[in-house]
């Protein structure tokens, strides 16, 4: 393990129906393909070295005494090999006969995991053959040339890495209570499930979802292998499922019906899932009476390690199949945040500052909704330009036009004569461009927002985004401050998309052409002068960096903790191509400091609505001292 990520692999051989050593040789392929891969642990079908379908062959001593020399077989050849083997067999206890998997590593066997739960019914009469695990009394073994013993007793198997997993065998997940639920409970963060489950209409997608649900409400790894051609095919057919999630989430999946053996392999970001159980109070609760024995696997030494799973660099952003959806979704809890607020203060007119850039126009469209969700005139919504000495005419013209076509209330101040009489009231030289300068018009622009809803009786509506706080890219008791943040909860890479979404509907058609192009104007305060053209001059990117890297460290740094080292190897991971290392380097130090160093302007946020799986409220999910030290993060970024 690396990076917190092991790498694992669901197999499927092509089995010959009780021909154990054809079988076997298929098994030793696999691993030998999974080993060559860096993979630390693989998962095949459920009695995958005999065959599933053996039926009444199961009975015969023959096929008893070559499944165990098969799995003498499997050990030999592991002898010199690093991963670990997880493989179906039929094993004899005493005068039971158990559906086990075993687990094998270094030509070691390391445990038996006894079938829990055995279908009896339709196709499958296991108990026809097989014993339940709940049948077991503790025995002793000697099998493969090992003394071992077998029992009923819940086994976790832990790597050399720490990585904890544990066993359970088809039917099992299907139980009202899986095997898996006291494993992960009592501490596996993944599961693997030797499996054998025949295909039917409709049964794939509930088994997609159940396995999915049983690793997302364990917040679990799931490894599940089943077995697929060459069982036989009297009265069903196995298509070979091998699907691996994370919390719910499928990671890679292969494909049903293939003739030939195939092998899936990810890696799980066990750092993820722990994090994830940590945060999780429900988790904590209900593993306080799990319990399970301890079986440590051999220690290794890993080949080099190779990034095998994708990382999205706009965690952010919903797929692309998901899109309209989630855009419906983020602006309706938007606008029902508003919704509330203004009927709760019996307020009927809110004040937006409009400047044309995204953040004030999100912010625009939402009251829009909000207002004709609630049947308010939108003449209630009065947006307001404050042209300063940095204004371009393309975002004054963006701001103005916007505002005329959503026929909303219109107003424009100008604040260069204010500011003019201010700076000479501090006795401060306007040729000189530092953060006085800026920093005192961003404050005129909110006191005069401020006394406007006192004048009307209305609510400032604040258009700082969830990126602008992380970074503290705000003025203090400026722009940070407002009535109401309905975009406290957004990213900047995500305000880009709901805009486009935005754009598109009918009901904003007339504003289309305008909507787009604010999507593609740099993002700027226009706090200093433009250039000789007219053009913006100030570019918010070029002095914090970029808005999706940023995005990028922050997802990461809140949801799951990750520590520099992580951040900027899954940035480069994400970025490759796009980025040279030392620029992400450069920038996650930058967040890193202005991380740390500007949370006393969020530990003073208004109000605003939580949107996603992170936020930065200091009355929700961050709540962090405004003095903390950053030496730690910023040490760690100087080593990369």
């Amino acid at each position: 393990m690396k990076h917190g990520l092991i790498t694992v692999a669901a197999a499927v051989p092509a089995v010959k129906v009780a021909d154990v050593e054809h079988n076997v040789l298929e098994i030793e392929k696999l691993v030998a393909n999974a080993e060559g891969q860096g993979v630390e642990i693989i998962c095949f079908p459920e009695l995958a070295i005999t065959g599933y379908s053996c039926q009444d062959l199961f009975k015969e001593q023959l096929l008893l005494q070559k499944a165990e020399e098969g799995l003498m077989m499997l050990m030999n050849f592991t002898r010199k090999l690093n991963i670990i083997c997880v493989v179906g067999m039929p094993i004899q206890a005493g005068g039971l006969l158990l559906n086990c998997a075993v687990v094998v590593q270094s030509g070691q066997l390391l445990g038996i995991v006894p079938k829990t739960y055995l279908p009896n019914y339709n196709e499958f009469y296991e108990k026809r053959w097989f014993a339940s695990a709940q049948d077991l009394n503790p025995t002793d073994l000697y099998l493969a040339g090992s003394h071992i013993a077998i029992s009923a007793m819940p086994k976790i198997f832990q790597t050399a890495g720490g990585v904890k997993f544990g066993v359970e065998i088809c039917e099992d997940v299907w139980a009202p209570l899986p095997p898996s639920n006291n494993l992960t409970m009592a501490g596996a963060d993944i599961i693997l499930n030797c499996s054998a489950s025949d295909d039917l209409i409709g049964k794939h997608s509930y088994l997609r979802s159940l396995v999915a649900q049983q690793s997302a409400r364990t917040i679990s790894g799931y490894v599940y292998a089943s077995c697929g051609f060459g069982e036989s095919t009297q009265d069903v057919v196995y298509g070979g499922n091998a699907m691996i999630f994370e919390n719910g989430r499928l990671l890679v999946e292969g494909e049903r019906f293939s003739f030939q053996p195939q092998i899936q392999v990810t890696q799980i970001d066990i750092e993820r899932l722990r994090t994830e159980r940590a945060t999780n109070s429900t988790f904590i609760n209900a593993q306080r009476e799990a319990k399970a024995e301890v079986v440590e696997c051999r220690a290794v030494e890993l080949a080099e390690f190779k990034m095998l799973r994708s990382v999205n660099p706009h965690p952010f952003i919903p797929a692309d199949a998901d899109m309209a959806a989630s855009c419906e979704e983020i602006l309706n809890i938007q606008t029902a945040g508003l919704a509330k607020r203004l009927l709760h203060t019996n307020c009927q007119h809110v004040v937006v500052g409009i400047s044309g850039g995204l953040d004030s126009t999100l912010a625009l469209l939402v009251c829009v909704r909000t207002f004709d969700k609630l049947g308010l005139d939108r003449k209630g919504i009065v947006g307001v330009t404050m042209p300063g000495f940095g204004t371009t005419d393309r975002t004054h013209d963006n701001a103005t036009s916007l505002m005329q076509t959503l026929n909303i209330s219109q107003m424009e101040i100008s604040i260069a004569k204010a500011v003019t009489q201010h700076f000479e009231d501090i006795g401060h030289d306007m040729s000189k461009h530092d953060v006085t300068y800026e920093n005192a018009q961003a404050r005129e622009r909110t006191q005069i927002l401020m006394d406007l809803a006192n004048k009307l009786n209305a609510m400032v509506v604040g258009t700082g985004d969830l990126s602008e706080l992380a970074l503290g890219w705000a003025t203090y008791n400026g722009d940070h401050m407002s009535m109401y943040g309905v975009n406290a909860g957004v990213p900047k890479t995500l305000i880009q998309y709901l805009i486009r979404y935005m754009a598109q509907l009918p009901q904003f058609n007339a504003q289309q052409a305008t909507l787009l192009d604010i999507v593609d104007t740099p993002i700027s305060p226009e706090l200093t002068p433009a250039d000789a053209q007219g053009n913006i001059q100030q570019k918010t990117e070029d002095l914090v960096g970029p808005y999706e890297l940023h995005d990028f460290f922050l997802y990461y740094f809140l949801r799951f903790g990750f520590r520099p080292t992580k951040l900027f190897f899954l940035a480069c991971h994400a970025f490759k191509g796009k980025y040279e290392r030392e620029t992400i380097k450069h920038w996650l130090t930058t967040f890193c400091r202005r991380f740390f160093n500007q949370q006393f302007k969020r530990s003073c946020l208004p109000d605003g609505p939580k949107v996603g799986s992170v936020s930065l409220s200091p009355r929700g999910d961050w709540r962090m001292p405004s003095d903390a030290s950053n030496a730690l993060w910023v040490k760690e970024c100087e080593a990369l």
